[in-house]
């Protein structure tokens, strides 16, 4: 009995295979094609005199500039990603369907950017890359890392798929680092190679300011407080030095500091009553460099007005556009010539605060 009932049921599948294959014609195929070329679909009909009709994702293509119509056959010009689609081929008639092409197209991949950069030395190191030029179509990317003559493990990043993570083989390596990237898809593959020492891609994440705090009846002063980043493994073997800015909200010019050993500082000349910005970065104290600057804290030094006041800390970017990112050495020698500059604005806005 159920020999039987196997055998039924696949006579029946058998039915429903022949009846799709005849009610559509052919199997569809994806074609993969450059942006700017032309393509000739044929539609594959034993007789050439039968009329036909070609039809974009269901709707009938007329014969133009861009689509030619040349016997049953049917020539795209010039195609670009809006030409992207299913085309199928059908006896006028009958509308019986004689060929069917899906094509998706694109551009063959450029060679890669690639950046490489260690937020956690000595553990580990990450590299990402980006086309400069979108392919449109599926691509897809092979990584080689190698340290000297040896190859490496490298470790795909499970949310981009962009990134790959590798370890450091050993630490203070005088061997360079050779990170080779190939994009490929159907269109073609382009590939780009850097090499770098290992010191010279170190650079932590931006610390993080955790508390801002007031000195009663100190008008000038604010104390900094912040904390390592997460990614860095060892703080006590590589030690990170600090770099601090900070300028009252209404100046466009700021003030810096440069900290080592300890992760805190107590601005001295702060702008008495009035809202200022603070940011700091990090950077090994021997190797690599500067972190970008981390998120922006706001916070207003005690004023005589104050009456159990506690500092306020909205810790958020900056919402003004920073046109540096990156600490410089050339920063940490600026003058007071803000202070001097504003300094009638200032006394004005101060006598404000106290009458």
């Amino acid at each position: 009995m159920a020999n039987i009932v196997a055998s039924a049921y696949c006579v029946v599948l058998a039915i429903l295979l022949v009846c799709t294959r005849s009610h559509s014609g052919t199997e569809a195929r994806k074609w993969y094609k450059g942006i700017g070329t032309n393509v000739t679909l044929p539609c594959e009909t034993s007789d050439r005199n039968t009329a036909m009709i070609w039809r974009f994702n269901g709707e009938a293509i007329t014969n133009n500039e861009d689509h030619i119509l040349q016997g049953t056959d049917l020539t795209l010009i010039n195609i670009d990603t809006l030409d992207s689609g299913t085309y199928s081929c059908h006896e006028k008639l009958s509308e019986s369907m004689k060929n069917q092409v899906t094509i998706q197209v694109g551009n063959p991949p450029v060679p890669p950017n690639v950046l490489c950069r260690s937020n956690a030395y000595p553990d580990t190191f990450y590299c990402t890359w980006q086309l400069s030029t979108p392919t449109y179509i599926p691509t897809e990317f092979d990584v080689s890392v190698r340290h000297g003559d040896k190859e490496i493990e490298t470790i795909k990043g499970a949310n981009h798929k962009n990134r790959c993570n590798i370890k450091f083989t050993e630490m203070f390596s005088t061997s360079k680092y050779t990170v080779t990237v190939t994009a490929r898809n159907a269109l073609g593959s382009r590939s780009s190679t850097i090499s770098f020492n290992e010191i010279s891609i170190v650079k932590p994440d931006p610390p993080e300011i955790i508390e801002v705090n007031t000195i009663p009846d100190s008008p000038s002063r604010l104390e900094v407080k912040w904390r390592n980043p997460l990614s860095w493994p060892e703080p006590d073997t590589m030690p990170l030095k600090y770099f601090l800015r900070y300028k009252p909200v209404i100046l466009d010019d700021w003030q810096h500091v440069e900290v080592t050993d300890v992760p805190f500082h107590t601005i001295t000349d702060a702008y008495e009553g009035k809202e200022h910005i603070i940011q700091v970065a990090a950077k090994d104290s021997e190797i690599g460099t500067w972190s970008e600057w981390s998120k922006a804290v706001h916070a207003t030094p005690w004023t005589t007005l104050d009456t159990g006041y506690k500092p306020e800390e909205k810790i958020n970017n900056v919402s003004e556009i920073l046109t540096s990112t990156t600490p410089s050495v050339r920063a940490n020698r600026q003058n007071d010539s803000p202070k001097v500059e504003s300094s009638m604005m200032l006394f004005l806005d101060s006598l404000s605060v106290y009458l």
